[in-house]
């Protein structure tokens, strides 16, 4: 009885009597819709699981078998594939939300956030492979190839992930695994960063996250939170009419091993990322620009000021940020040819000196507002 107790005080101080503030706008639903495309990811995944084999000379077959045998086994891949770009959508519209309103005030919710985008991410790309088509192959060869740029270690790590001298069945079960529990860890991630973000109270449209403008979370934004079913209608509509509009025509080819693509582009979700990789010739700084792409953004925990004369300027550097990372995203899928190889590494550098320059400012807005 005591347990239960416990569990139902969490769940209402979660879900019901939590204090929120009354100026939260829509663009808060974008946590909410989060967690629900995950359980749905989840369980989707799950019932794919089912099926799949994990095996080199099977596993393109019995992505094709759930395809046309499975009962429903078609809606089940259809929906998981389109919902890893529903999930990446809504995240990094969360993340640019956050950016603009400065929620890396908060600092264990924001680090958290970023751990879990990291982890995201890597569990996108191994559900990727997965499908072992001719793009996710070689997106497989050329990524985790990339971990040989470590010191001493480096080498080892790329075989020990391979299970041999390149990527082969072996490789596909291991990342097979990965996928399947990589999503539970997500899961406490997500239950840390929701009881980080309760203890400290959310950011608001009013730059503030005090106890002065506060209602129950329960029924004002449980009722905001139904707006969600609008964005899953929409969503199941364009699954069914345009089913692999987001994918690639070289992932209804089995993966060759003795040739590469032409052109090997990833999903949209990592071409700003493949973008500036691309736009690196040395191996060593394209793979440490890869991943400060993202810890830059945990040096933001690191701002302890907070000058409201800077919100109008925050907001207009922020916004010149998405802009050069959309730009970024479309030159990844572009030929390696001019203009393409004199932009890619343009707007590398306006990317991270946005990211560094807004950095900059808060870190230094005590001084200049003195």
């Amino acid at each position: 009885m005591k347990i239960n107790n416990s569990l139902l005080n969490f769940v209402n101080g979660m879900l019901v009597t939590l204090p929120s503030s009354k100026t939260l706008t829509l663009s808060w639903n974008f946590g909410s819709m989060l967690g629900m495309v995950l359980v749905f990811q989840i369980v989707t995944g799950t019932f794919l699981a089912f099926y799949y084999t994990p095996d080199s000379l099977m596993a393109f077959s019995t992505v094709q078998y759930i395809m046309y045998e499975v009962n429903f086994g078609w809606i089940f891949r259809i929906f998981h594939f389109n919902g890893a770009s529903l999930f990446f959508i809504f995240l990094y519209l969360h993340i640019f939300k956050g950016l603009f309103f400065m929620s890396y005030r908060l600092k264990k919710v924001w680090m958290s956030g970023l751990t879990i985008y990291l982890l995201v991410m890597m569990e996108a790309f191994m559900g990727y492979v997965l499908v072992w088509a001719q793009m996710s192959f070689w997106a497989a060869v050329v990524i985790t190839s990339l971990l040989s740029v470590i010191p001493i270690w480096g080498p080892t790590i790329v075989t020990w992930i391979w299970s041999g001298f390149g990527v082969t069945g072996a490789t596909l079960k291991f990342f097979f695994v990965l996928h399947f529990l990589l999503p539970w860890a997500i899961l406490v991630i997500v239950l840390g960063h929701l009881i980080f973000l309760h203890s400290t109270g959310s950011t608001s449209s009013l730059y503030c996250h005090g106890d002065y403008d506060k209602v129950c979370f329960s029924p004002e934004y449980i009722g905001k939170d139904a707006y969600n079913i609008v964005v899953w209608l929409v969503f199941i509509v364009l699954s069914l009419i345009y089913p692999f509009n987001l994918g690639d025509a070289e992932m209804f080819i089995e993966a060759d091993l003795m040739m590469s693509p032409v052109h090997i582009v990833p999903e949209w979700y990592f071409l700003f990322a493949y973008a500036i990789l691309r736009a690196i010739p040395n191996k060593v700084l394209g793979v440490i620009a890869l991943l400060m792409m993202i810890v830059t953004f945990y040096f933001f925990a690191l701002v302890n000021n907070y000058t409201s004369c800077l919100t109008k300027l925050n907001k207009f550097l922020v916004f010149l940020f998405i802009i050069s990372s959309v730009i970024l995203s479309w030159l990844g899928q572009c030929m390696v040819e001019d203009p393409f190889t004199f932009l890619s590494p343009l707007f590398s550098v306006i990317y991270f000196g946005l990211a560094y320059l807004l950095l900059g400012i808060f870190m230094t807005s005590k001084l200049l507002f003195k």
